[in-house]
């Protein structure tokens, strides 16, 4: 019986000690998926004339059990904290901070947030 008991605090001390928010801020945070729908990805512009430039070759789709789509084809996605990682595909490597709701900033190589900022424009329907 004693040994029942000892097990049983141990299994809830692991249980306790995996759902801490530092057990998965090391891990890179919760799991989640985007909003589905259409994301366009823009760079800013300046006050003289547009407010941003579009980049249409950035854009993409997103749509069921963490899938995306674009002109190159499809491919799959990670969302982990409010960091997204392409993991298959033709934008496979790339990373995204998730920065509201519906937008991701571009992470570029070094680690920084870069310029480039995609925002969903609707649904898939």
């Amino acid at each position: 019986m004693k040994t029942r008991y000892v097990i049983a605090l141990a299994a809830l001390a692991a249980v306790l000690a995996a759902a801490t928010p530092g057990a998965r801020a090391q891990e890179g945070g919760v799991l989640s998926t985007m909003p589905q729908g259409r994301y366009q990805c823009a760079l800013p512009g300046d006050a003289g004339s547009v407010a941003y430039e579009v980049v249409e070759s950035a854009g993409f789709r997103i749509g069921t059990a963490s899938s995306y789509r674009n002109e190159a084809g499809r491919g799959t996605y990670i969302l982990k904290g409010r960091t997204l990682t392409f993991t298959r595909g033709p934008k496979k490597g790339e990373k995204f901070r998730r920065v509201g709701t519906n937008q991701l900033q571009v992470i570029e190589n070094g680690g920084s947030l870069g310029l480039m900022i995609c925002t969903r424009l609707g649904s898939t329907s």
